[in-house]
């Protein structure tokens, strides 16, 4: 019986290979592909996490102070999205001669701006937090959104989770409780303890905030009457960017910003008013890189895994936030460092086990349609 499975086996493997099937050879590709998706939003998602903050930190820190405005320099970078967007609309305008530039209808586009408010909002708080925290401190507060995220997608998307998901997860919130032990510490020079404590409660607020905005842009994509495409993500999270601009740029406004902007730029600390101008775009084009990655990791994962990279991510802000701009690197920021790796490489092996599961499952699938099985059998 046991050396009659095996042969069955071999045969099946045999026939597997002999007799690749168009199907199978579109599902390799299509994986392929969506592997290649997932590289290219880590990286940018690594590039915005972690750069975002700090060059942010570095407009406070060089005399700037326009929160209204470092809102803004958040979602402005939009723009860039229509590279890629042009680049698909050849590839589809070559496949088809009647292709629309924009594939979004009206429904999705009335919920990616009702998205994209949100998103203001919660520029807003976290530019005025990290006005007023040191980056690591920030980091730290910004680490508790992945229980938050994890919480509003158990009952938004009604998330599953694993044994390695809420090993990560505890793993991951334990990194940044861990940090709170030496925040007092912290505090910037000529800070009021009034000042930090708003600042601490105003990025608590931003975390909790994205922390719904991630697991509403998972659940925007499964009530779509629509197949979402990489294409449509990249116009949804245009739309939504557009949004949250329009939004802080009437913050500007009523804030009177543009009054203060040239003057700002002469007083920079980092010398001439052009280095000013170069670290407003780089902020922009930095930040598009988070959003870009977040939204793009909700399109080829869900919610709670960019909610587990943003957060696996926060230390090695941190420690880049100790490199550049000195700040205190105690043993519990190095203790935190590695319970937020170590969540980070649970969730994945724990990723790669469910994989390989499920590819095996789908083999077998595919071995039992094989003409044959019943004459060895």
């Amino acid at each position: 019986m046991v050396g009659g499975s095996k042969r069955l086996r071999r045969l099946l493997n045999q026939r597997l290979h002999e007799e690749p099937s168009k199907t199978q050879t579109h599902v390799m590709s299509k994986k392929k592909m969506k592997t290649g998706l997932v590289m290219i939003n880590c990286i940018i998602l690594a590039i915005g996490n972690c750069g975002g903050p700090l060059i942010t930190r570095l407009y406070f820190r060089n005399g700037g102070k326009r929160i209204w405005f470092s809102s803004f320099l958040q979602t402005a970078g939009c723009p860039i999205i229509l590279f890629p967007l042009l680049f698909s609309f050849r590839l589809r305008r070559k496949e088809a001669t009647t292709t629309p530039f924009f594939l979004i209808k009206p429904p999705l586009f009335l919920a990616s701006i009702v998205i994209g408010l949100l998103t203001g909002v919660d520029n807003y708080l976290y530019a005025y937090g990290l006005a007023y925290l040191p980056v690591s401190t920030s980091s730290l507060v910004i680490s508790s959104q992945l229980a938050f995220t994890a919480f509003f997608a158990f009952f938004m998307v009604k998330q599953k989770f694993t044994p390695f998901i809420i090993n990560a997860v505890v793993l991951l919130t334990l990194g940044a409780g861990i940090l709170a032990l030496h925040t007092d510490g912290d505090k910037l020079a000529k800070e009021t303890h009034k000042e930090y404590i708003v600042g601490f409660l105003m990025t608590l607020a931003a975390a909790i905030l994205y922390a719904f905005v991630l697991p509403l842009v998972e659940l925007t994509y499964k009530k779509a009457r629509k197949r979402i495409s990489y294409t449509l993500v990249l116009e949804m999270q245009m739309v939504l960017c557009f949004g949250a601009t329009c939004f802080c740029l009437v913050g500007m406004l009523a804030d009177g910003d543009f009054k203060e902007l040239a003057r700002e730029a002469r007083d920079f600390k980092l010398g001439r008013s052009t280095y000013y101008y170069v670290v407003v775009v780089f902020t922009a084009i930095i930040w598009q890189g988070f959003f870009l990655g977040s939204i793009g990791m909700i399109f080829c994962a869900s919610s709670l895994v960019s909610g587990i990279l943003i957060c696996a991510l926060l230390p090695l802000t941190e420690v880049l936030a100790v490199f550049f701009f000195r700040e205190k690197f105690q043993a519990e920021k190095g203790l935190s460092l590695f319970l937020s790796l170590w969540g980070f490489v649970s969730y994945f092996y724990g990723q790669i086990k469910s994989e390989n599961k499920t590819e095996t499952q789908d083999q077998e699938a595919q071995l039992s349609q094989l003409p044959g099985i019943d004459s060895v059998a």
